[in-house]
């Protein structure tokens, strides 16, 4: 049987890539939404593996409500990476930078 400490080092491994992924690549829009999918489903794994080993179902419960935003997230961040790459032809966020005067 997997233990809870085996679970828990998974999910920190998770997100160390994430956040790794985060800091070494800050130029696509793409791999950055990626990388925060990767950590909310890390988190979402210890919500799991704790609700599992205490024998409770609300942490279960609350990772399909987390699920379902994370999902209209996403839905909503590529609709907005299309206007941006149609309006810019580029996802680069260097090249984003229509906010600065």
């Amino acid at each position: 049987m997997i233990e809870l400490s085996e679970v828990l080092i998974l999910a920190a491994m998770l997100f160390c890539i994430s956040v790794a992924g985060i800091f070494i690549n800050r130029k696509n829009v793409i791999i950055l939404l990626m990388c925060i999918e990767l950590m909310l489903l890390s988190v979402n794994l210890n919500f799991v593996a704790f609700s599992h080993f205490l024998g409770d179902i609300h942490g279960q419960v609350f990772v399909f409500f987390i699920l379902t935003v994370a999902a209209a997230e996403a839905a909503i961040g590529l609709a907005i990476l299309v206007v941006l790459f149609r309006n810019r032809n580029t996802i680069n966020v260097v090249d984003l930078d229509t906010l600065k005067g």
